[in-house]
């Protein structure tokens, strides 16, 4: 049971066009082309605040301009060493993500995290960038202002033409962020399945929730590829064992399940690299694990970061979620949940096949709105390495 489009079979939206006439139909998706890493899937100007003290100026501009969305977040000021280091890291890799088409960076002016640099490197990324500063520019209101007059600008910039594109250009996240016996038995192998079938067609999945990580070591180990994807895998484990984290009901329920159970989220398919919170992916097809939890704002920003065009977030609570870069598709395997909630979810597994939820996948590829993108739900955070001063 899916509530998306048959991409087959509908008139695709943005051309006019019937999918199942168009080269590549059933397969593949329309895009947008950046001339960088990767196509998006969505036109988005983001708004991205370098600090915590210029995110209600990020939301106002980005209010202001059709099209635009902000990323608020209370990072940025009295941050030290790896902590910064993983804020800016993830804004860049974020106004980075494919389905960006321009960022604007709005700073205080005496932050941690300078508005400036956080522009200088977005640029570095071939992404069009805009600046401003709010002490610069002499204060909130003229900051706004200003800032409206440059999204604006980026906005009429953006390329509206969209080309077909095979489902090997297609990254995928993945966060399944619970470990309930519903997701382990029911939605992860759904997911699992069709995560197979990107790989298999030469995309990429990222499956972000290191609590199965670290709780299977060993096991998960034993499915990653290469000798370098190895050597990641274990500075991720060393990590963790050197600094444990809080013990939360999902690291306990991902400890009780079996290393068959928390493998299903990606499937038969082996691991291919592990890749730092904030870090793009690099490699060209095939799983990829991030480290990163499985709260679903924090993972879902770590998967935006990592490249991927679309999320798709399996929860047994039917929690709606959603975030500003990425569509969000959610799953559940619960179904009182699915009852509850049927407006809010995206699918239910019991009653959803492999290729059914592909063929939804497809669709919000091809730009179909998910639940929370028709209903205006979104969140973003960022993962902390440790406190700010």
């Amino acid at each position: 049971m899916t509530r998306a489009r048959d991409a087959e079979a509908e008139t695709d939206s943005a051309t006019g066009n019937t999918a199942a006439t168009q080269p590549g139909a059933g397969t593949g998706f329309e895009a947008y082309d950046r001339d960088r890493d990767g196509v998006g899937v969505r036109n988005r100007v983001l708004v991205v605040p370098s600090v915590i003290c210029s995110h209600t100026v990020a939301d106002r501009i980005a209010d202001a301009v059709p099209g635009a969305v902000s990323a608020p977040h209370d990072h940025g000021c009295g941050q030290l060493g790896d902590d910064s280091e993983r804020t800016e890291r993830t804004l860049v890799g974020v106004a980075a993500n494919p389905n960006v088409a321009g960022a604007l960076a709005v700073g205080l002016g005496c932050e941690t995290v300078q508005s400036d640099r956080l522009a200088g490197s977005i640029a570095d990324r071939g992404v069009p960038v805009e600046e401003v500063a709010i002490q610069r520019e002499g204060g909130t209101d003229a900051c706004r202002e200003a800032g409206i007059d440059l999204a604006t600008a980026l906005r009429a910039r953006i390329e509206t033409e969209r080309e077909r594109v095979g489902l090997e250009a297609a990254t995928v996240g993945v966060v399944s962020s619970d470990c309930r016996p519903s997701s382990l038995e029911s939605a992860d192998p759904l997911v699992g399945r069709v995560v197979e079938r990107i790989v298999d067609a030469g995309g990429r999945a990222l499956i972000a929730g290191n609590e199965r990580i670290h709780a299977h070591a060993n096991a998960v180990r034993e499915r990653v590829a290469t000798a370098d994807a190895r050597e990641r895998f274990d500075g991720v484990t060393d990590r963790a064992y050197d600094s444990p984290a809080a013990v939360t009901a999902t690291r306990k329920r991902a400890a009780d399940a079996t290393p068959e159970q928390v493998r299903r989220l990606w499937g038969d398919r082996p691991v291919r690299d592990v890749l730092e919170y904030g870090e793009r992916a690099a490699h060209e097809t095939g799983v990829a694990l991030v480290d990163a939890p499985s709260a679903f704002d924090e993972a879902a920003t770590a998967l935006a970061a990592a490249g991927a065009q679309v999320v798709i977030h399996i929860t047994a609570d039917g929690i709606p979620t959603g975030h500003p870069i990425v569509p969000v598709l959610t799953v559940t395997g619960d179904r009182d949940a699915y009852d509850a909630l049927c407006d809010d979810l995206d699918a239910f597994a019991g009653e959803t096949t492999p290729d059914e939820l592909l063929t939804t996948l497809r669709a919000v590829l091809d730009g179909e709105p998910t639940s929370s993108e028709r209903h205006g739900v979104t969140s973003f955070a960022i993962t902390r390495v440790g406190p700010s001063i």
